[in-house]
């Protein structure tokens, strides 16, 4: 045990180098605002999104510029089968004895996957009431937050961690532009378009770590989790998802076209937003409205809906795009009188139109008398940087 500790701490022997890392500023400084407070930080989002290289990235931080000693720092990926039926407990007593720490020394707890300990909220929300230790913790999977959230209200902060953005895209590529480039944009863009924000797919472009990611997702965090006895079928609903990305959706055609029942289709649309590969959006309007309409589906990542679906309609990736730069902001799509505006964000009215692709009359005439404060024509990156600044 003592061994597989060092190996997943070589900062205990100055070993650590996170120059094979690239880095992520704006979500790095995020979580760095959160170490100084008492509570504990979850970052979730999809696999291989780059979870537990933030990780990595807030151990240096604690001892680069916090000047933490690395002994009071303690990483562990708890999907570790040699750790399986030990609590945390008994692996955080194992830590301090290795390095002759007292029980309320101060430390620095990083617990990868955490949702693979048996009864994990329990014995977090115990850790915390010590006042001992500051947690982060990551999960691939939001149904088992949902379920245990009760034991740890309060007591904690949830960051997800999305694909790279466009500006990240070309950081990962060490694109650099300037101002009299700026012409190039367009063609990186849609490069960006077709390969998503996987940042291990920006990095090697190879298409079979997309498969594998897929494949882990579909089966290992769905059918071994929930015992389904026919994956075929769940692969095939993904695959109507992703071609339906950035459309409303019925969950009733959904289930006559695979021959399974809505309650089947129901679970199976759970499964993929609890494991984060897609995004539903609720229709903007009063609550029997929001309930009862279609919603809209937005794929986590541009790059696996290309893979399964082809690299087409470049306008509806781009309304994808721009879907998650505003997330944070809790968008609903605007229909009435069948016509639709994609977004209605807080106060703002917002359409997608790529490269200043025109609204047809009926568009126009919704657009222009919705009553919102702010109503804005999203037609190239730059447009959606504005809009998430504000």
């Amino acid at each position: 045990m003592e061994e597989l500790f060092f190996q997943y701490n070589p900062h205990w022997e100055g070993k650590s180098d996170i120059s094979k890392f690239k880095q992520r500023k704006r979500v790095l400084d995020i979580v760095v605002r959160q170490l100084s407070n008492r509570q504990i930080i979850f970052l979730t989002g999809l696999r291989r999104i780059g979870k537990t290289t933030l990780m990595k990235m807030l151990i240096h931080h604690l001892i680069s510029k916090e000047k933490v000693r690395p002994n009071n720092i303690f990483y562990f990926s708890m999907d570790n089968y040699l750790v399986h039926g030990k609590t945390l407990f008994e692996l955080i007593k194992t830590y301090k004895q290795i390095h002759e720490l007292k029980n309320d020394d101060f430390t620095y707890l990083f617990l990868d996957e955490i949702t693979y300990q048996k009864d994990f909220e329990i014995q977090l929300k115990n850790l915390y009431d010590l006042g001992y230790y500051k947690i982060i913790a990551s999960s691939s999977n939001a149904s088992l937050f949902k379920s245990r959230k009760p034991f740890l209200t309060g007591r904690s902060t949830l960051t997800e961690v999305q694909a790279l953005d466009y500006n990240e895209y070309l950081d990962f590529k060490e694109i650099k532009l300037s101002r009299a480039d700026s012409h190039l944009h367009e063609k990186h863009f849609l490069d960006f378009l077709k390969t998503g924000g996987i940042p291990e797919y920006v990095l090697t472009a190879d298409v079979a770590y997309i498969q594998d990611l897929v494949n882990d997702i579909i089966y290992k965090d769905i059918v071994a989790q929930h015992q389904l006895k026919n994956p075929t079928i769940l692969q095939d609903f993904f695959l109507l998802l992703m071609e339906r990305a950035g459309k409303q959706f019925s969950i009733n055609k959904m289930a006559s076209i695979l021959g399974i029942s809505t309650e089947t289709a129901k679970r199976y649309l759970d499964y993929f937003t609890d494991t984060y590969l897609i995004y539903l959006v609720e229709r903007y309007g009063k609550t029997n409205e929001r309930l009862l309409s279609p919603k809209k589906i937005y794929a986590a990542d541009l790059g696996i809906r290309n893979f399964f679906t082809g690299f087409r309609d470049i306008g509806a990736l781009f309304e994808n795009y721009v879907y998650l730069k505003i997330k944070s902001l809790k968008p609903r799509y605007l229909y009435q009188d069948r016509t639709e505006i994609d977004f209605v964000a807080g106060d703002m009215l917002i359409e997608v139109k790529y490269k200043n692709a025109e609204m047809n009359t009926k568009q126009q005439k919704l657009f222009e008398g919705f009553p919102a404060k702010k109503k804005v024509v999203v037609s190239k990156p730059g447009d959606i940087d504005e809009l998430y600044s504000t």
